[in-house]
């Protein structure tokens, strides 16, 4: 159902909270560091009135893009007036994004929020700027990893891009990394190597794009 708020994790020192949006149901994330009271949202799809009463009683430092299609970035410009946050997006998906960004990433920096410190990590393929964040043993995956395959591709080339990002940049990390997607339900890494695994070990041809599962294809 969109517009519902769930918690996803709290500690000592972070809470996150997961907001599926409309109209598409999207996933947008809010972190809170419980030691500063300053917080993060990752994406900014819908809903913005549920989002700023979350985080109201907050400082919010950044709004994160993990990529530059529209239905991740649909209240971007609104929340960005209301909260004030520096906007962050990978540079070569900045240009699609309805208000230029404060700080252009790369991929290997980490930003800091409170006691929360979030790896960003480059894993072009949904598209050329498309990123993840990941916050200890919790991933956030934007459109790139899925419960069950990878993001939607244009193309066999953006394809194969999407599986080499995600066989070098996710799955090392570890198994009790939580993936927690722009879309749809919460998965674990160690579920999705093991498929992910089985894909590898098949020959896929030089034609597969589209949307892929693993176990499918």
């Amino acid at each position: 159902m969109s517009g519902k708020v769930t918690a996803v994790a709290s500690d000592e020192h972070m809470e996150i909270m997961c907001l599926e949006s409309e109209p598409f149901g999207t996933n947008a994330y809010m972190l809170i560091c419980k030691n500063t009271n300053e917080s993060i949202l990752i994406d900014a799809p819908g809903n913005a009135d549920i989002i700023k009463e979350k985080l109201q009683h907050t400082r919010t430092q950044y709004i994160l893009m993990t990529h530059g299609h529209m239905d991740h970035t649909g209240v971007l410009e609104e929340l960005h007036s209301n909260l004030g946050a520096t906007i962050a997006a990978h540079k070569k998906d900045a240009g699609q994004l309805p208000v230029k960004p404060g700080r252009l990433l790369g991929g290997g920096e980490y930003i800091r929020c409170g006691k929360i410190d979030l790896e960003v990590i480059h894993v072009p393929g949904h598209t050329p700027g498309s990123l993840c964040f990941r916050a200890g043993r919790y991933l956030f995956s934007g459109d790139t990893i899925f419960p069950g395959g990878p993001g939607k591709t244009a193309s066999p080339q953006d394809f194969r891009l999407i599986v080499d990002s995600i066989e070098k940049m996710i799955m090392p990390l570890s198994d009790e990394t939580k993936v927690l997607p722009g879309h749809g339900e919460p998965t674990d890494l160690k579920s999705e190597r093991e498929k992910f695994n089985i894909f590898k070990e098949r020959d896929q041809g030089e034609a597969l794009c589209g949307d892929v599962t693993w176990l499918g294809a």
